[in-house]
């Protein structure tokens, strides 16, 4: 069972290249995340997130897994975040995001 995060976005242009989402967590917490991709697999989509700190800064490299759903039919409307509890799922998502990061740096080293 998923549970939705309480005022799970408020999105923001930092720069050209950085978006960022505020999360408030179930516990309480604050937290501001750098939006690293959005990924579909096997016909959901999933948002990879970057938590910072206070500095807007990642210091440990860990990053969060949502599954992510925008209305199509609403384009003022807030996205939404779902927690990934199913432990299949999220290594799946996980196997998902190490693809992308293969490609990124692939793509990167042929430029």
């Amino acid at each position: 069972m998923d549970k939705e995060l309480n005022n799970r976005t408020e999105t923001e242009e930092l720069n050209d290249e950085e978006m960022t989402v505020e999360l408030d967590l179930e516990d309480g917490t604050h937290v501001v995340c750098a939006v690293v991709t959005i990924l579909e697999s096997q016909g959901k989509d999933y948002i990879v997130l970057l938590p910072l700190d206070e500095n807007g800064q990642n210091t440990d490299g860990e990053v969060w897994f949502y599954r992510y759903f925008e209305d199509k039919n609403d384009v003022n409307a807030e996205p939404e975040l779902l927690y990934i509890e199913d432990d299949d799922e999220y290594e799946m998502v996980a196997d998902a995001f190490d693809e992308y990061l293969d490609n990124v740096e692939f793509d990167e080293f042929v430029e």
